[in-house]
């Protein structure tokens, strides 16, 4: 018993230890790679180069490069939603992700939805047309990951 949760345990840390590749719309071609995640990192493009780390997720918070001084916070996430830099004021939610939508600030109406997220591909608003795909994921990610992805895909060349 002991030696099954070793290799579950194991598996299951190598697994989220993968690199994680982000795609541009419903691409799978290695030119089309927008970003990567990997070690809490978010990459340009297929690099794994210290140099051009975009951002760096520690705990529910996102900084920016490397850093990790809270002058470099970018978001804080916390239940569910996204805030500005360390900020947990409800006016300075940007976005809030639940079951599977990304609504604008604190909002939960239907006409505040600013993308969907199903099977890894991210969709413009409300969506689900395969030309209206943004982004796609390869794998799993946290909700901390997903909104490093999300600044990495929307706000940085």
């Amino acid at each position: 018993m002991k030696t099954k949760f070793l290799l579950f345990t194991l598996l299951i840390s190598t697994f989220s230890m993968a690199q994680v590749k982000i795609f541009k719309g419903r691409s799978n071609y290695s030119s089309d790679v927008i970003c990567n995640l990997d070690k809490h990192k978010i990459f340009k493009k297929n690099s794994n180069y210290s140099s051009d780390v975009i951002c760096n997720i520690s705990g529910n918070k996102i900084f920016k490069g490397l850093s990790n001084y809270s002058s470099d916070v970018i978001f804080n996430v916390s239940d569910n939603k996204v805030f500005k830099a360390n900020s947990n004021y409800s006016s300075d939610v940007i976005m809030n992700i639940r079951d599977g939508k990304i609504y604008k600030g604190n909002s939960n109406y239907q006409s505040d939805v600013i993308a969907n997220v199903k099977d890894g591909k991210v969709y413009a608003g409300t969506s689900n047309y395969s030309n209206d795909i943004e982004f796609s994921i390869d794998g799993l990610v946290t909700i901390e990951e997903f909104v490093a992805i999300w600044y990495a895909v929307k706000y940085v060349d």
